[in-house]
C-alpha cells in the first residue's frame, strides 16, 4: 500500500494489532528464549568445532622433499602429491612439452618448489580450493610479486596499504591493500628496480627495494611492521576497515566499521549511508532522487513502501558486510531504478573449516526490543555449506498529526479537520537463508540457495479526529480504534552455474530463480462520532481481508571474453515472468453481521514478461579507460479486473521495448592514477510497481483512501555524472538528471475526502553537487564527512491544476571513529537533511546525533557495545502537501527514533583458503516493484 508522505504507513497501521499489548513479563520471556536457543546453537558450533579437523592445506605453507634427477614434470607432480593432499589440474600436451628436470632440494614449501622448477616452461600456477592448477601463461601476462605483511609478533596485518614507485623516483606507479590474511599481490609493468612503500595503522611506515630481473613470479619474505612509538604504541586495532571506500563505479560502505551499528537494522544503517535518505516512512531516496532500487546479495528484494521497509528493519545490521551506492550502473544490471541501485551484501565466511559468527542485542527505546543473528559456513573439500538465521522481535512508537483546512471558491474557509493519533506496531521477523556450493572442478562451479522469511505483525491506531466549522468551532469528534494483523511470507530458490573457460577470465554463468511471496492483512476499522457537546452519533465498523500473491520465475545467462590489449566484452541475456493476484474483501458491520460492500471489494490479476540483454564493451590506453554499453529490453503486460455486481470486467494490455546506453569515460591527471577525472552517462527506467495498477480503492481512514491507477506509464531518465578524485581522501561530483513522464505519489481530493495515488505529472529536473572526505588526521582516528547540494525542480499537469516546485536541499553526514588503547573503540556520527520538495510534497529539515563505545574481549574474536540513537531526539518528519485545490494540509510525525542499545558479537572457527560463494541470482530487479 503506498499512503501519502504525511502517514504513508497509516494505511497499514490503522488496523493490524489486537488492542491487548505485548506486556513486560512478555518481553523477558521472549528475549530468554531467544537467548536459551542461541545457547544452544553456540554450544552445537563448539562441539562441531572439536568434531571436524578444519586443517586446511595450502601451497605457501605445507612444505616437501623433492628429488628429480632427468625426470619429466608428470613425475615430479606425483611426487608431490604423495606428500601433500593437494591435487594437481593441467592439461597433458602442456606438461609433455617441458624438457626432462634435475632438482635437489630440502624442505621447500609446495609454492617455493613450483616456482623452480616451472622457471622457463612457460607454464605458471595457481591454488583454487585444495587442487592447483597448472596452464600457459597468457602472452598478456606480466611480471608478479607476491608477499605479506605482519607485524612483529608474526600475525598478518590486514588492510595495509602498498605503494609501488620506481627507484629514485617519487610518482606512486601503483597501490594495493592487504586481504584479510595480510597477502598481497603486484602486477610489474617491466623489469628493474623498485620501491615497496608500505604502512598501516597504528604501524611504523617502511620501505623495502626490490629487483626485477625475469618474468616469473617472485615471492618476496614476510614484511615485517612496528608498533609506533611514543603514546600510540598501545593502539591494537591495525589496519582498520574505513567506513567509506570509493571506486570507480560505486561506494562502498563497511557496515561493521561502525560501533552505532550494533544493534541496528538494515534500513537504520542505510538511512547513515552518504547520500542516501530514508524519511520516517521507510520511503528511500539517494542524491536527491526518489525511485531508488535495492538488492540484497546482488538480487533485488522484490519489495517497496511499508514492505521494503518493514524487511529491511528484520534484518540486523550483524548480518551485513556491506552497503553498494552505484547512482549509474552498467548495462550488466537491469535498467530499472532510475535514481540507481543500493546492493545490501550479507556476510559470506570464505575460509575453509567450520567457521561462522552469532550476535544478540537487546535495544530500549519506547518500548524494549531484541534481535539475534547467526552466521556458519562449514567447507571442505569440493563442497562448501552456508546459512544464516535471524530474530527481530521490534515494538515501535508512532505519534501522527495532521491538519487540513478547506475553502470555497471564494477562498474562505469552510471547515478544518484535526487528526491527532498514536500508532503501535509489533511484528516478530525471522529470517533464514542456506547454500550449497560444489566444486566440480578448479573451474566449474555449481550451486543452490534457498532463503525464505516469516514477518507476522499487528498494529493498534487509536486517533481522534476533530472537525471544526468556518468559525474554527467544534462541531463533532471522531474517535477511531482500529486494529489488524498481517502476515508477509516469502521464500526462494536460486539455482546457478559459473564456468571459466581460461586463465585469461574468460567465463560464463547461468541462473535459475523461482521465488513466491504471499501477504494477509485482516483488519478492523471502528469509528465513533459524537456531536460538540459529546452527545454520541453514528457508529461505524468496518472489517476487510486483504490476501495477495506474487510469482516470480527468472532466468539469466552473462559472458565475459577478454579481449587483445586491455579490452573485455560483456554480454547477457535475461527473461522473467510476474504474476500477481490481489484481491480487496470489505464488509459493513451491521447489528453483528458482515454485508460485502461491493463499492471496495474488489479482485486484481496482473502478469508481466520482460526479456532483456545486453553488451558492454571495456578498453584502456595509457592514461584512459573507457566503458561503453547497451542494453534492451522488451516488457509485455496485462492486467485485469474481475467485476461485480456494480463494476464491470476491465482490462489493458501493454507492450514497449526500449534502448538504454550507458559510457563511462576516466582520465588519470598523473601516471600514478592519484588524481582522476571520470565522466558517466545512462539511461534507466522506472515501471510502475505491481500494486500500483490495480485500480481498486483502499481504506485507510474514513477520510482518507488510496486508489491505483492503469494508466500509469513507465517514467524515463536520462543522467550525467562529472568526477574528479584524490586517492581515496576526496571525491568531489557534479549530477544532473532529467525525468520524463515522472511517476510519483499524488493526492487528489473528492469532497471531504483525500484520495492518495501515484500518477504521471511531467518532468523532472535534479542538478547538483557532492562532495566525499575521507580523512585520518591521527592514527587512531579516522573522519567521514559527505556533503551535497541538490536543486530539484517539478513540472506538469496535477489534476486540474499545474505543478511548478523548484527548492534547493542540502545534506551533510559525518562519522568520526576512534581506535583506543586496550581494544576500546569510539564513534560519533550524525547527519542532517534540509528542507526538500518531492512534487507535491514539501518536508521539513530533519538529523539525528548517535555515540558508541565498544570493547573488544575474548582474544578479539567478541566485541561488547553500547550505543545510543538520536541522542538529542531530533528526528522527524514534518511538512506539508501542497497543490491540492480548496485545501492546504500539514501532518506531523515523530517516532521512537531515540534508543539505547547493548549488544554482543562474536566471530569463531578455522581460517585457510579463501573463495567466494555465489551470491548472485537471475531475479535482478522485479522484487524492488512488490509493495503491500
Amino acid at each position: 500500500m503506498n499512503i501519502s508522505a504525511k502517514k504513508r504507513d497509516q494505511g497499514d497501521l490503522c488496523s493490524r494489532l489486537k488492542t491487548n499489548s505485548v506486556t513486560t513479563p512478555t518481553i523477558a520471556i521472549q528475549f530468554m528464549r531467544i537467548s536459551f536457543i542461541y545457547i544452544l546453537l553456540t554450544a552445537a558450533t563448539l562441539n562441531m568445532l572439536m568434531a571436524f579437523d578444519l586443517k586446511a592445506q595450502d601451497m605457501n605453507t605445507e612444505t616437501i622433499r623433492l628429488e628429480l634427477h632427468q625426470e619429466n614434470l608428470l613425475t615430479a607432480i606425483r611426487k608431490i602429491e604423495k606428500q601433500s593432499s593437494l591435487r594437481f589440474f593441467f592439461r597433458s600436451s602442456d606438461i609433455e612439452a617441458v624438457k626432462p628436470l634435475n632438482f635437489s632440494s630440502g624442505p621447500r614449501t609446495i609454492r617455493q618448489t613450483l616456482t623452480e622448477i616451472l622457471k622457463g616452461s612457460g607454464l605458471t600456477f595457481r591454488q583454487v580450493d585444495q587442487t592447483i592448477l597448472i596452464e600457459k601463461k597468457s602472452q598478456q601476462q606480466k611480471n608478479q610479486i607476491e608477499g605479506k605483511i605482519t607485524g612483529t609478533d608474526g600475525l598478518p596485518i590486514p588492510y595495509a596499504t602498498i605503494a609501488l614507485r620506481k627507484t629514485n623516483e617519487s610518482d606512486i606507479l601503483k597501490t594495493v591493500s592487504t586481504d584479510s590474511l595480510g597477502n598481497y599481490k603486484f602486477d610489474l609493468p617491466e623489469n628493474g628496480d623498485y620501491l615497496l612503500d608500505i604502512s598501516a595503522i597504528g604501524m611504523q611506515k617502511k620501505t623495502v627495494s626490490i629487483t626485477i630481473i625475469n618474468q616469473e613470479t617472485t615471492i618476496l619474505e614476510d614484511i615485517m611492521l612496528s608498533d609506533q612509538a611514543g603514546n600510540l604504541k598501545e593502539v591494537t586495532v591495525i589496519g582498520k576497515k574505513a567506513f567509506i571506500e570509493q571506486k570507480i563505479d560505486k561506494t562502498v560502505i563497511n557496515v561493521g566499521s561502525l560501533i552505532s551499528n550494533n544493534g541496528a537494522n538494515a534500513l537504520e544503517v542505510l538511512e547513515k549511508s552518504p547520500g542516501v535518505v530514508v524519511d520516517g516512512n521507510g520511503t528511500i531516496s539517494f542524491k536527491g532522487k526518489p525511485g531508488v532500487t535495492i538488492f540484497l546479495d546482488g538480487k533485488p528484494t522484490y519489495l517497496s513502501g511499508a514492505n521494503l521497509a518493514n524487511y529491511l528493519k528484520s534484518i540486523p545490521a550483524s548480518l551485513l558486510e556491506q552497503i553498494e551506492l552505484m547512482d549509474n550502473p552498467p548495462a550488466k544490471f537491469d535498467a530499472a531504478g532510475d535514481a540507481g541501485i543500493i546492493n545490501i551484501t550479507t556476510k559470506k565466511t570464505k575460509t575453509a573449516g567450520f567457521n561462522g559468527s552469532v550476535a544478540a542485542n537487546y535495544s530500549q527505546a519506547h518500548y524494549g526490543q531484541t534481535s539475534e543473528s547467526v552466521n556458519l559456513n562449514y567447507r571442505v573439500n569440493k563442497i562448501n555449506l552456508f546459512s544464516s538465521a535471524s530474530y527481530a522481535l521490534k515494538q515501535e512508537f508512532r505519534q501522527f498529526g495532521e491538519t487540513r483546512e478547506y475553502f470555497d471558491k471564494q477562498g474562505l474557509l469552510r471547515n478544518v479537520f484535526e487528526v491527532n493519533a498514536h500508532m503501535k506496531p509489533v511484528s516478530n521477523s525471522g529470517n533464514l537463508k542456506i547454500g550449497m556450493d560444489y566444486y566440480h572442478s578448479p573451474t566449474t562451479t555449481w550451486g543452490i540457495i534457498f532463503t525464505g522469511s516469516l514477518s507476522p505483525r499487528k498494529e493498534t491506531f487509536t486517533g481522534e479526529t476533530r472537525l471544526q466549522n468556518q468559525n474554527r468551532g467544534l462541531d463533532s469528534i471522531i474517535y477511531a480504534k482500529n486494529t489488524g494483523k498481517a502476515h508477509f511470507n516469502n521464500g526462494g530458490v536460486n539455482l546457478n552455474y559459473s564456468h571459466q573457460f581460461d586463465s585469461l577470465g574468460r567465463s560464463i554463468t547461468f541462473d535459475l530463480d523461482g521465488l513466491t511471496y504471499s501477504s494477509t492483512n485482516k483488519q478492523r476499522f471502528f469509528n465513533q462520532s459524537f456531536d460538540a457537546v459529546g452527545n454520541p452519533g453514528h457508529t461505524q465498523i468496518i472489517t476487510d481481508n486483504l490476501p495477495t500473491s506474487i510469482q516470480i520465475y527468472s532466468a539469466k545467462t552473462d559472458y565475459t571474453r577478454p579481449l587483445k590489449g586491455k579490452a573485455r566484452i560483456d554480454a547477457g541475456l535475461k527473461t522473467s515472468y510476474i504474476e500477481t493476484d490481489n484481491q480487496a474483501n470489505y464488509f459493513n458491520q451491521i447489528n453483528g453481521e458482515s454485508i460485502t460492500d461491493p463499492n471496495f471489494t474488489n479482485h486484481f490479476l496482473y502478469r508481466e514478461n520482460i526479456n532483456a540483454g545486453y553488451l558492454n564493451f571495456n578498453t584502456s590506453f595509457r592514461r584512459f579507460a573507457l566503458q561503453t554499453g547497451l542494453r534492451v529490453e522488451n516488457t509485455n503486460s496485462k492486467g485485469h479486473q474481475i467485476g461485480n455486481e456494480i463494476r464491470a470486467d476491465s482490462s489493458f494490455t501493454k507492450s514497449y521495448t526500449n534502448l538504454f546506453p550507458t559510457a563511462y569515460l576516466s582520465y588519470k591527471l598523473d601516471s600514478a592514477g592519484r588524481h582522476l577525472l571520470i565522466l558517466s552517462f545512462g539511461r534507466r527506467i522506472r515501471r510502475p510497481f505491481y500494486q500500483d495498477l490495480n485500480p481498486f480503492v483502499t481504506i485507510i481512514d474514513k477520510y482518507s483512501y488510496f486508489s491505483g491507477n492503469p494508466f500509469l506509464k513507465p517514467q524515463f531518465s536520462n543522467a550525467l555524472k562529472a568526477s574528479y578524485s584524490y586517492k581515496s581522501l576526496l571525491t568531489a561530483s557534479l549530477h544532473y538528471m532529467k525525468t520524463k513522464d515522472l511517476q510519483n505519489e499524488v493526492i487528489r481530493q473528492d469532497g471531504d475526502i483525500f484520495i492518495d495515488g501515484v500518477g504521471n505529472i511531467g518532468t523532472a529536473k535534479y542538478l547538483g553537487a557532492s562532495l566525499t572526505l575521507s580523512l585520518a588526521p591521527y592514527p587512531w582516528w579516522m573522519t567521514n564527512t559527505y556533503m551535497q547540494v541538490f536543486n530539484t525542480s517539478f513540472k506538469g499537469r496535477l489534476f486540474d491544476t499545474f505543478l511548478d516546485e523548484s527548492r534547493t536541499m542540502g545534506e551533510i553526514n559525518m562519522t568520526n571513529i576512534f581506535t583506543l588503547p586496550k581494544g576500546w573503540g569510539m564513534e560519533l556520527s550524525g547527519f542532517y537533511v534540509s528542507k526538500r520538495s518531492v512534487a507535491q510534497f514539501i518536508n521539513n529539515g530533519t538529523g539525528q546525533l548517535n555515540a558508541g563505545i565498544q570493547k573488544k574481549v575474548l582474544e578479539n574474536k567478541g566485541t561488547i557495545s553500547f550505543n545510543v540513537r538520536d541522542i538529542l531526539k531530533t528526528y522527524n518528519n514534518n511538512g506539508i502537501t501542497t497543490n491540492i485545490p480548496n485545501a492546504t494540509e500539514a501532518f506531523r510525525n515523530r517516532y521512537n527514533s531515540q534508543s539505547f542499545t547493548l549488544a554482543f558479537n562474536y566471530s569463531f572457527g578455522s581460517s585457510g583458503n579463501k573463495k567466494s560463494k555465489r551470491e548472485t541470482g537471475s531475479a535482478d530487479i522485479e522484487k524492488a516493484r512488490i509493495k503491500q
